[in-house]
């Protein structure tokens, strides 16, 4: 008992954990997804810098895409220290200190992109319902305000977790991750006390953000396809739809593997374990690489401003 009570009261540690079963191989699988973070730290920063420069795309459509792409930014950046640290130097352990801001940081980034592309099928909306409008509903100020509130929104429910986790006694000698970053519901799982409260909170916050968001974001759509039927040519109806490409494709490569790696969590426990990690993997990794890469191809004006720095660089 007194052991117990000594552990508990001790700051707890935690192990991170790369592929399991597959040790001997996970510096070759650091290339794969170093190439992954490569790709979308530089393509992102691309974004902005392009966006900076190129005088066309001072528009509400592109500062959006520029707030998307800062935070594609954050989700990156908060994973890239433990996943280095795990696969190339095999440093596993992080204190209980350290988990939880790495946590706190990749749950912000994420319901923050939810709340951003939320914003972002509000500018498709004005721009084709409301075209007459556009400038003078989407001004500077509002795009800032409304990036603000999705921030502000996300901090806040975020705030709470890192006080529920605080409450909550970890005695285990070894308390083992399932991944190789932090997440809130990796870690109460660990815990030795009831984390019913954690579960609930962090279901309704689920609810709240991805839910809300997504059902809004679909209505939008719903109004959006009304408008583009009322139009009597079909090359235009084809021209106002290819403006959303883009933002759909954004919107699917976030949701789409987030909803796949909560099915897997709640009924693939049969499943292999890597197969946990690798749908993790691709919620975590896979947007913030794919979202400059869509953008630049079918948008006319970063992709030629993007062949312009290519071929001054080859110069």
């Amino acid at each position: 008992m007194d052991n117990l009570r000594t552990n508990i009261s001790d700051s707890p540690s935690f192990i991170l954990t790369g592929f399991p079963g597959l040790e001997a191989m996970e510096p070759w699988l650091a290339i794969p997804l170093l190439l992954l973070y490569a790709i979308s730290i530089v393509g992102n920063a691309l974004i902005l810098v392009i966006v900076k420069e190129e005088q066309s795309l001072h528009q509400p459509m592109y500062y959006f895409l520029s707030l998307l792409s800062v935070n594609d930014l954050g989700v990156s950046l908060s994973t890239l220290p433990t996943v280095l640290a795990v696969l190339c130097f095999h440093a596993r352990e992080i204190s209980f200190e350290g988990c939880m801001a790495q946590m706190f940081f990749i749950h912000l980034f994420s319901w923050t992109e939810s709340g951003i592309l939320l914003a972002m099928s509000l500018d498709r909306y004005v721009a084709i319902c409301n075209p007459l409008r556009y400038a003078t509903i989407l001004t500077n100020a509002r795009i800032l305000a409304m990036g603000l509130a999705t921030l502000f929104r996300s901090f806040l429910l975020i705030l709470v977790f890192p006080l529920l986790l605080q409450r909550l006694p970890f005695c285990h000698p070894r308390n083992v991750l399932s991944h190789a970053y932090c997440l809130h519901v990796d870690m109460i799982k660990l815990a030795c006390a009831d984390v019913s409260l954690n579960s609930h909170y962090g279901l309704s916050i689920v609810l709240l953000t991805f839910g809300l968001d997504s059902a809004l974001i679909f209505l939008s759509y719903i109004m959006i396809l009304r408008s583009v039927l009322a139009i009597a040519s079909r090359e235009e109806r084809l021209k106002t739809l290819n403006t959303c490409v883009s933002h759909i494709c954004a919107v699917l490569i976030f949701y789409v593997p987030m909803v796949s790696v909560s099915i897997v969590h709640r009924f693939g426990g049969s499943l292999p374990h890597v197969v946990h990690i690798l749908m993790s993997v691709l919620y975590l990794f896979v947007p913030p690489m794919l979202n400059p890469i869509i953008y630049s191809i079918k948008t006319k004006e970063i992709r030629r401003r993007l062949q312009k720095m290519i071929f001054r660089v080859k110069l």
